[in-house]
């Protein structure tokens, strides 16, 4: 816990002196958290060169952004949830999801259907089948995007990125309990907004 509130005033220290137009001094924070911030990239992106791209601009937003950091959280959490946002905004440009029967994390209801990465593909010689399941992918997409945070944030860690229960809470600073809950009333949300026949 010393250690803890030491290196937090390490980051105050650092932010204040470039607040007052010292530069050079957020070079002390990103040779700290730059393992970090790439590290919460790669779970999310899975790949190490975009994940260092990723941090990078998570670094540059963050210059950006110091004076509204407040220094009652840590700054490494703070710092987190930039770059988890910035990753998600990639994954969400490259990747379809559809739903999956699968084991859920949360329990077995049918509400804890999974999200996958790309979506089942179907018979390569129905054209009339793989429009449907693409279409049904662009739903179901759209649908994860019109929630509200923190569920569209949740949903999409935990299917998109496929990131644990706990690895969602270490990334955007919230309580384990918390992450089970947004993840299953997400779930509601998106079965009372897309009905059965898209979500069996």
């Amino acid at each position: 816990m010393a250690q803890d509130r030491a290196t937090d005033m390490v980051a105050r220290s650092a932010v204040d002196a470039v607040l007052r137009g010292d530069r050079e001094a957020f070079r002390v924070l990103v040779d700290r958290e730059a393992p970090d911030v790439v590290r919460t990239c790669f779970r999310i992106l899975g790949e190490q060169p975009e994940a260092e791209d990723a941090a990078q601009e998570a670094f540059v937003t963050a210059f950006r952004s110091l004076a509204t950091w407040r220094a009652d959280g840590p700054f490494g959490a703070w710092l987190a949830r930039i770059a988890t946002r910035i990753a998600l905004r990639r994954i969400a440009s490259r990747k379809a999801i559809a739903w999956i029967e699968a084991e859920a994390q949360t329990g077995t209801n049918r509400d804890d259907r999974q999200l996958s990465p790309a979506f089942l593909a179907p018979s390569a010689d129905d054209p009339a089948a793989r429009a449907i399941a693409g279409e049904r992918s662009e739903s179901v997409q759209r649908a994860v995007w019109a929630l509200r945070d923190p569920y569209r944030e949740t949903l999409i860690l935990r299917f998109f990125a496929d990131l644990s229960l706990a690895d969602i809470a270490t990334a955007t600073g919230r309580p384990l309990g918390t992450v089970k809950t947004h993840l299953h009333r997400g779930l509601v949300m998106l079965r009372d907004t897309l009905g059965d026949e898209v979500l069996p």
